[in-house]
């Protein structure tokens, strides 16, 4: 994995992560986050699968906002939302 802080805001590239551990580790980061904080996803596909549990398990908790769309990178800036 690799982890940047730039501005205040991390980078998590989990394109070397195994995909069974990318899940747990991106709601950890949510987690950890205090409202109004955000990280940048990095992945080698669509993560509409990401998108559909965060609305399931953090359903008003957390702002998505494409960065960019593939078709070999994808970036997601992932917010929390104040409670």
């Amino acid at each position: 994995m690799s982890t940047v802080s730039s501005n205040h805001q991390s980078v998590i590239d989990v394109r070397q992560i195994a995909p069974r551990e990318r899940h747990p580790l991106i709601f950890q980061t949510f987690d950890s986050l205090a409202p109004g904080e955000a990280f940048v996803l990095v992945n080698d596909h669509e993560p509409r699968p990401l998108y559909y549990q965060f609305l399931h398990e953090r359903s008003g908790q957390f702002a998505w906002n494409y960065l960019e769309q593939g078709p070999e990178v994808w970036r997601v800036q992932i917010e929390r939302m104040a409670p």
